[in-house]
């Protein structure tokens, strides 16, 4: 065999040239194989250790994936996507439309988030971009940490997994209209999300609109268009939607969170202090952020010890320190009460966990201000 003029092996004809690689696919290709690590704590919600080893699942668009186990003090440190022992369950199934989510809180949408979203996980170069980490206990609920930007190079620290004990009757509510919701009524459904994401609201929300009147009782559908309406200005019928869903269904959190989100905006604090109570004695333990808006009311309304007792609430469950108000609104609320050195404490916390927010320096202010008067009421005779 001769060497071609133009370079080649051969009988005299030139070989196909190779697929071509960019520099970009090969990122990715890496960002994809390169495993993660993550690591973390288990505990109680009264804060002790669980009384069993903690199964850690992943829980990519509904469908869930076993990845290991705590140690027996709660702790566990994995590398996620290379547990090959065969954990499968009954969980470990396809998620579908209509399947609880992960958190046990309300509507999974497994089935809808995934809809042109296939291509989201390579873009970003992390292929759980779509995901959650969560303790799986017999008897016990999980709070979920997202997994959108732990990739290879993050901080594999996710912090402390609360688990709440469930007692008889307590049960992660699921809506029953979307199980039972007409098959015309979904394609409108998802016809509108997949509007919304291509930012054709007015589309969108005529979609939505038309899911809801071919199935009145759609409460999926009547909160996604309620979320719409109040994005774009329509506050008012954002409401009427959300208080639809709420009716459809009286046990499903998220309409009233919506809700207390409008009352939260407009300053009405009896409302918002009616709405996010009613939050919480459906959910005590999914919505931190319902304690939250709940103290935000009655500290407003002059409710302090109220608003004390929900504050502390929203910050125990607060895992993730999400609301770095919380501990703002702690301090407030504690000043107002005359306990100077915890609300001093409260203060740094906030300035701790929000050193850049905008109102740090106000914030820097009303801690020296506590300070000064811990040290006069300390220095006073009782």
């Amino acid at each position: 065999m001769g060497t071609g003029s133009d370079g080649t092996s051969g009988t005299g004809s030139s070989l196909p040239p190779g697929p071509s690689i960019d520099s970009t696919t090969c990122k990715v290709a890496r960002a994809l194989t390169r495993p993660v690590a993550v690591s973390g704590r288990v505990m109680l919600e009264e804060g002790t250790p669980p009384p069993a080893l903690v199964l850690i699942e992943r829980v990519c668009n509904g469908v869930s994936h076993s990845e290991g186990y705590t140690d027996g003090q709660g702790y566990f440190s994995i590398r996620l996507g290379q547990n090959t022992q065969a954990m499968a369950d009954a969980s470990q199934g396809a998620g579908g439309f209509g399947q609880t989510s992960p958190s046990g809180t309300g509507v999974g949408t497994g089935g809808m988030a995934s809809m042109g979203d296939a291509g989201i996980g390579l873009s970003s170069g992390n292929r759980f971009y779509n995901c959650e980490l969560r303790a799986r206990l017999g008897g016990y609920r999980s709070q979920t940490v997202s997994l959108l930007d732990h990739d290879a190079g993050a901080d594999p620290d996710v912090g402390v997994i609360l688990l709440h004990r469930l007692v008889k009757g307590e049960e992660p509510t699921v809506t029953v209209t979307t199980l039972k919701a007409s098959k015309p009524a979904r394609k409108a459904l998802q016809k509108g999300m997949e509007l919304a994401k291509k930012k054709k609201f007015d589309e969108a929300m005529d979609s939505l609109r038309e899911a809801v009147k071919l199935d009145p009782s759609f409460a999926f559908a009547w909160c996604e268009l309620g979320k719409l309406q109040a994005a774009h200005n329509h506050a008012g019928e954002g409401r009427q939607s959300f208080e639809a869903a709420a009716m459809c269904e009286p046990r499903w959190p998220e309409p009233l969170l919506e809700l207390s989100l409008l009352h939260l905006r407009a300053g009405a604090w009896k409302e918002l202090a009616d709405v996010t109570a009613q939050i919480v004695r459906l959910d005590s333990f999914g919505y931190p952020e319902a304690f939250f808006y709940n103290a935000v009311a009655n500290y407003n309304l002059r409710l302090l010890p109220a608003a004390e007792k929900s504050v502390r609430s929203a910050q125990r469950l607060d895992t993730r320190r999400r609301y770095p108000q919380i501990a703002h609104l702690l301090g407030d609320i504690l000043t107002l009460q005359r306990q100077y050195a915890e609300a001093a404490d409260a203060f740094r916390r906030y300035l701790a966990l929000a050193p850049g927010a905008a109102d740090a320096p106000a914030v820097s202010k009303e801690l020296e201000d506590v300070e000064k008067l811990a040290v006069e009421t300390a220095q006073t005779p009782r």
